[in-house]
């Protein structure tokens, strides 16, 4: 592996380790979910969902649109769905 894909991993793993980003990535595996579902689902505040979603946007791994007054989030990064997918069956399954 070269350097540079090492340091590509390094970052966006960085990215996903924190618990609610990685749980928000779970959660938008299956579907779009505008930042109030995901605060349901997170048990968080809209602001600090907002705050996680905008890191996973500068690092391209979610996008999102607008269709009226909500912005649906969604994964854009096929990789980081494989990666979750892994996970789930590593860690997830007993």
């Amino acid at each position: 592996m070269q350097d540079n894909h090492i340091e590509d991993i390094a970052k966006l793993l960085k990215t996903m380790s924190h618990p609610i980003r990685l749980k928000i990535l779970c959660l938008l595996q299956d579907k779009e979910m505008t930042v109030g579902d995901l605060q349901r689902e997170v048990l968080t505040t809209n602001a600090n969902v907002s705050q996680h979603l905008s890191i996973l946007r500068n690092q391209g791994i979610i996008a999102y649109r607008k269709d009226a007054n909500f912005i649906y989030n969604r994964i854009t990064e096929g990789r980081v769905t494989e990666v979750i997918k892994n996970m789930c069956e590593l860690f997830c399954h007993t």
